[in-house]
């Protein structure tokens, strides 16, 4: 059968290529997947369970459940100071990655540029070639802390007809933060621009150093842009498949008619296991983030520490649960890196390439893992560079 040209134009993901080769390999110690290594909690499962004894089991409203949306409006109010309207600005999605698609599909009309920071979330690229758009990297190097600047993001903006830019904050791979005065200093430019804004702040909860700030908080910003957030980090819910996004009633309007066609409605188990989690056991559920949050301090610590002594430098992330190491000190590049690491050794890691073209001398190491499972992969890596170095 004859495909579609600009699907063959896409790569598969970096991510689960390596993925894919530790889970054929006895005792690999795999490092790539950005997946929560804690289970979802008990009340949060007793929910779904009961809301399937119960008979719910048919589709929700196309928007979600309504005690859903107002708890979703209620949570960010509560956690992060942003205030929507549930009847009008929120929409239940199939996972924060479909409200990423929806969003760009009606905001980027054929031809329009995307401003994407680079290194960022494998997902921008092609998601905004599949809408007709131009994706447009933006410069985060090392030196800024992987933060976007007004002084990249004019350059990449100018000439290049953009219409959008992504804010993907704490950002996947780099673990990178960004400070109110940090969005203060873009605003500018947005404006110069008339950009619309996508806030992915699916790692909100993670944040180590201060409170997160969400976008939509800062003045200038709330009416521009598209929030979106999703259960699967903070409240390790990855397999339930259940995301939001809160903007503004005419994008949210315009979002509603593409989920309506496409997912038509989030799964309902879900949707009752995630009320459960912002409603029911509200007190608990915060208590547990916190809990998870300072497990993956204790781990992202030990691993940058780790890796520096063996002479893999990197940066100490402000958010996420990712370490973005250079590897260009070991004679490598990414891919050589992990490739050579997961042969020598059966550890999988993921090429910084997978990122965007800005990572290519680097890898992404998870620790969203046990404590125990990252020494012995620290053990393994430090072996596979000392080889490698004295080689």
């Amino acid at each position: 059968m004859r495909l579609n040209k600009t699907i063959q134009t896409i790569k598969p993901s970096g991510i689960r290529e390596f993925f894919d080769i530790a889970a054929t390999m006895p005792d690999a110690l795999a490092l790539g997947v950005g997946e929560p290594d804690f289970a979802t909690p008990w009340y949060i499962r007793n929910a779904a369970i009961k809301s399937i004894q119960k008979g719910y089991t048919a589709y929700t409203s196309n928007r979600g459940l309504h005690e859903l949306c107002v708890a979703v409006t209620e949570y960010l109010d509560d956690r992060f100071g942003v205030k929507y309207d549930a009847d009008k600005e929120v929409i239940v999605t199939v996972g924060a990655s479909e409200a990423i698609d929806l969003a760009l599909r009606v905001l980027v009309d054929p031809g329009d540029g995307v401003l994407i920071p680079s290194p960022s979330y494998v997902s921008y690229m092609p998601i905004t070639t599949l809408c007709g758009g131009v994706p447009v990297p933006v410069a985060c190097p090392e030196e800024c802390d992987f933060r976007i600047t007004p002084e990249h993001l004019e350059k990449a903006a100018e000439g290049s007809n953009a219409r959008v830019l992504i804010l993907p904050y704490p950002n996947n791979p780099t673990g990178a933060v960004m400070k109110e005065e940090d969005y203060a200093a873009l605003l500018p430019v947005i404006e110069k621009y008339d950009l619309s804004v996508v806030s992915d702040e699916i790692y909100a909860e993670l944040t180590y150093d201060g409170k997160h700030v969400s976008v939509p908080s800062v003045p200038g910003y709330r009416d521009r842009t598209v929030l979106i957030n999703g259960f699967s980090k903070a409240f390790a819910m990855t397999g339930w498949r259940l995301g939001y996004t809160a903007a503004p009633p005419d994008v949210t309007s315009a979002m509603l008619k593409v989920h309506q066609y496409t997912a038509l409605s989030a799964p309902t188990p879900s949707q009752y296991a995630g009320l459960a989690a912002l409603k029911e056991g509200k007190e608990e559920n915060y208590r547990t983030i916190d809990e998870m949050r300072e497990e993956y301090d204790r781990r992202r610590r030990y691993l940058v520490a780790a890796l520096g002594e063996f002479g893999l430098k990197c940066r100490m992330p402000g958010g996420a649960f990712y370490v973005f190491a250079n590897v260009s000190g070991v004679g490598m590049d990414g891919q050589r890196f992990a490739r050579g690491l997961i042969k020598a050794e059966k550890v999988a890691v993921v090429p910084g390439d997978a990122f965007g073209e800005a990572g290519r001398d680097y890898v992404r190491i998870s620790y969203a893992t046990s404590l125990r499972t990252l020494m012995q992969a620290t053990e393994r890596m430090k072996r596979f560079v000392s080889d490698n170095k004295n080689g």
